[in-house]
Formats: structure tokens, C-alpha cells, sequence
């Protein structure tokens, strides 16, 4: 079993290596077309090659982004396009113009794309301790402050007939729960204002009936 793995992986490197001999020469060949000559053209494939190289590694380690991309593209649409413009769609003893300038531009377009990938992070950066606010637990619940209630001398006689609250009842059942949060509201108004709490704001910031209201009040006194 590990004989054959191993014969595999030996095959997977040898056509890896064949492949990028024919498309190192497809390079050379095309830049030795376009008038880089001598080193030059040898020069051309090794930096497209490492500029492919360096953008995949740059997927691979940080995750996929759109700089890394934008370069591996690049690099890649560079070695297939010489692969085919070398197998005779284009006239290599007579280069376009275009095919000369896209080889004359590559070293620039290289170095920056290069330049990018080597210097700039992917990842991002952890949020400034100054823009973490912290918030102070104000209970279970949070009960806004109610609009003024106009006083009943405003009212016409019809409303403040039915407004006002029955008697409280000692007998009126009130839950602790409320019973507790009420004390906190009476508290928190006695703290910001210095008088105690009247029964029409409690029933307004509890936002219970006028009698269960009037027991609350009643048990809070």
C-alpha cells in the first residue's frame, strides 16, 4: 500500500515538474520574441512563476481576499497566455505591438503585485481598546420615562370622572417580582429628583392599572 502511495506522489511531481518546463519555455520563448533577449527572457518566466507562487501561498496560509486573487489571476492569465500564443496563433517573428508592451510592463507590474502581497495583511485588526464601551447593568428590565401627565384641573369633568382611581384594596394581590422592580423605580426617582415618587408616576413607569398602582404605592410606603 505505501509503495503505490509513494509511486503516485513520484508521478504527481514528475508531471508537475514537465509542466512547468513547457510553460517556462513558452514564457522565455514569447519574451525572446517580444526583444528580451539573453537573460532577460530567462528572467520573464521565474517572475511570473514566483508571482503565481506568492499569491497562491497567500490563499492558502490567510484565506481567500481579494488582493491575493487579483495577482494569482494575473499571474496565471500571463503563463496560459504565453502557453497559447506559443502554439502558433500569433506571428513570434512579428509580434504585435500590444504583446510588446504587455512584456516591456511586466517587471513593474510584477514588482507591485509582488510589493502588495509581501507587505499588506489579510487579516484584520483587533478593534481599539477605546472603541469598547462599557455598559452598566441596570436590572432585568429598563423602563423609559414616561411623558408628563397633564394635571386633572385640565381635563374636562368627563375624564377626570373616569380617571380617577377606585380606593385601593388591601386585599389586592401584587407579585414580589413587581413589588421589587417598583421599589428600584422608587429609588432611582427619589436619588435623581429628592422627593419621593407619586402614585400617577409609578402607574406610568410600572405601566399598570391605577389600582394595582395605588396597592404597589400602598405596600412601598
Amino acid at each position: 500500500m505505501s509503495a503505490r502511495h509513494g509511486l503516485r506522489i513520484d508521478a504527481v511531481l514528475i508531471q508537475a515538474v514537465i509542466a512547468g518546463a513547457l510553460s517556462f519555455a513558452h514564457l522565455h520563448d514569447l519574451a525572446a520574441a517580444a526583444g528580451q533577449d539573453g537573460w532577460k527572457a530567462w528572467a520573464y518566466p521565474v517572475s511570473v512563476d514566483l508571482l503565481l507562487v506568492a499569491s497562491w501561498r497567500r490563499l492558502r496560509s490567510e484565506g481567500p481576499s481579494r488582493l491575493a486573487w487579483c495577482w494569482f489571476l494575473i499571474a496565471l492569465f500571463a503563463s496560459l497566455g504565453a502557453n497559447v500564443a506559443t502554439a502558433g496563433f500569433l506571428d513570434l517573428a512579428d509580434p504585435p505591438a500590444p504583446l510588446r508592451l504587455g512584456i516591456a510592463g511586466w517587471p513593474a507590474l510584477a514588482f507591485l503585485g509582488g510589493t502588495l502581497l509581501a507587505h499588506s495583511s489579510g487579516k484584520p485588526e483587533p478593534a481599539s481598546p477605546a472603541a469598547v464601551t462599557e455598559t452598566k447593568d441596570v436590572g432585568p428590565t429598563r423602563v423609559p420615562d414616561a411623558a408628563p401627565i397633564p394635571s386633572q384641573a385640565d381635563e374636562p369633568p368627563a375624564t377626570k370622572a373616569l380617571s380617577s382611581p377606585p380606593a385601593p384594596s388591601p386585599d389586592t394581590p401584587v407579585p414580589a417580582v413587581l413589588i421589587d422592580h417598583a421599589r428600584k423605580v422608587a429609588d432611582e426617582y427619589r436619588t435623581r429628583t429628592g422627593s419621593p415618587i407619586d402614585t400617577d408616576t409609578l402607574r406610568s413607569r410600572l405601566g399598570v392599572p391605577p389600582h394595582l398602582a395605588d396597592a404597589i404605592a400602598a405596600r412601598l410606603s
